[in-house]
């Protein structure tokens, strides 16, 4: 089966369209210069004959006249200028002229009015050879009978002209019609080429579409089998196929996503087991058997619950969505088992707006910062540690929640703070080869992972000697956002 091109058949189409709709344009520009080039040579033409005409019959007889009469010198009359502008005149209505009969009455004219200035020239002659003023005015009225003569064919040609102007006029008047049935041919033309070409192109779609929307109803409801004919249609070919063999693709990729799932989870095991770092557990259980051995019946009764709840809440029953209160209780946990063993070096203080607590927060981000708080800041300084968490609105409109994990230790140096900074913002790298900020980069993370844009990640304050403030804000949510 041949193989139909849309972008051709709309070509061809529209070019077609395009020509026939020019055709009347082109033939009325050509019909109006035409008829307007030969009312201008008509008008043109009846200007100079009224002209010559005026000359002939009025001009030359009065010059001559007073010539006669003795009031002008023949040499100083104009009757030869007037007789050359006569000349000139039928000159040029001569070359513009088309109409048969005005050359003729024209040709006759220029005879009359080479015979016109021949009995000039005679009356010349007489007056200079002493004729009698008689004889001078007898020639003048021969002058004026030929005048006349000129002027009545003048005026024949005028007639001429007007009507050769009637007949172009009418000729106007059939191209008008002619035009308007053109149009008319045209517009059907044009119609029936629409028609057709919109049929074409439109069965040439629609089907291909209807069957490219059923089978994403089928693989919607999935039937994973269904396939589309390819169209034959240039323009849809590709796309039915790319259909097909996305279709094919689908469960393999649906198979893989299953896979990817599990590979996150275990990720996620991976990170919580990273957040409950083995020498803490380690540590605690020492604190465990130490204060049992000291028979401090009570710190243990205290810390084997703070641990068992931080555990719970860790956990969560693998919930990533907490309320903040609970992430307060998990850093609380966190910080009495951290009391009772660095009783001399730390201090704490956990201050939170009551209203706040009810919010939802993802999970186990505020312990990766106290715990770098302790072991980077607090226990590299001398003396007792203070670590202060605060949990505050972050704006005056309550649609952010600001919290802080501050501290007085040893601080950064600018230089240091300057590669954490550079350490953080570099998502791509591996998290592992950060060593000292590895649980800050985990924090920031996972801030970017479930919240995207609509936090900053984590902010970091320092001075080294002074102490550290590692802050983040997050959007108030009141559920669970994936």
């Amino acid at each position: 089966m041949k193989n139909r091109n849309l972008t051709r058949t709309l070509r061809i189409s529209y070019t077609i369209l395009l020509f026939i709709t020019i055709i009347p344009s082109v033939y009325s520009i050509i019909i109006s210069q035409i008829h307007s080039i030969r009312y201008t040579q008509i008008i043109q033409n009846v200007s100079y004959a009224n002209r010559i005409n005026n000359i002939a019959k009025n001009e030359i007889p009065n010059e001559l006249w007073e010539i006669v009469c003795g009031k002008k010198d023949f040499n100083s009359g104009l009757q030869y200028q007037m007789m050359e502008e006569i000349s000139t005149g039928l000159d040029t209505m001569l070359q513009s002229t088309i109409s048969t009969e005005s050359r003729i009455k024209l040709e006759v004219a220029n005879r009359a009015g080479i015979t016109l200035l021949r009995n000039i020239n005679n009356l010349s002659e007489q007056m200079k050879n002493g004729a009698s003023v008689t004889q001078n005015e007898a020639s003048l009225d021969e002058i004026r009978t030929i005048t006349a003569l000129f002027s009545d064919i003048i005026q024949d040609f005028i007639v001429a002209e007007i009507e050769s102007g009637n007949k172009t006029n009418a000729s106007f008047r059939r191209s008008s019609i002619i035009l308007t049935i053109i149009q008319i041919i045209i517009t059907i033309l044009a119609i029936i080429i629409s028609q057709k070409s919109f049929f074409s192109v439109s069965n040439a779609i629609s089907k291909p579409i209807s069957d490219m929307e059923s089978l994403s109803t089928r693989v919607a409801n999935g039937d994973l089998t269904a396939r589309i004919a390819i169209p034959h249609v240039d323009e849809l070919d590709t796309l039915a196929g790319n259909l097909n063999t996305m279709t094919e693709q689908i469960e393999v990729l649906i198979q893989k996503n299953m896979e990817e799932q599990q590979n996150f989870q275990k990720a996620e095991m991976k990170a919580l087991q990273a957040q409950i770092t083995p020498h803490f557990l380690y540590n605690t259980f020492d604190t465990i058997v130490w204060l049992a051995e000291e028979e401090r019946m009570d710190e243990v009764v205290k810390i084997t619950k703070a641990f068992s709840d931080f555990l719970r809440i860790s956990l969560s029953r693998g919930h990533e969505w907490i309320t903040v209160s609970q992430e307060l209780e998990h850093i609380q946990n966190y910080l009495t088992i951290q009391k009772i063993r660095y009783a001399d070096i730390l201090s704490y203080s956990i201050e939170a707006d009551e209203s706040l607590k009810n919010y939802k927060m993802i999970k186990l981000v505020l312990q990766p910062l106290v715990e770098n708080a302790i072991y980077h800041g607090i226990k590299n300084k001398r003396g007792r540690g203070k670590l202060l968490v605060r949990v505050q609105y972050a704006d005056s409109e309550h649609t952010k929640i600001l919290f802080e994990v501050s501290d007085n230790g040893a601080g950064f140096t600018e230089e240091r703070l300057a590669q954490v900074r550079e350490e953080l913002a570099s998502a791509s790298q591996n998290a592992e080869s950060l060593n000292s900020v590895y649980g800050l980069y985990n924090v920031n993370k996972k801030l970017k992972l479930y919240y995207g844009d609509a936090t900053e990640g984590l902010q970091i304050k320092s001075e080294a000697g002074n102490g550290s403030t590692v802050s983040f804000t997050v959007p108030v949510f009141t559920t669970e956002h994936f």
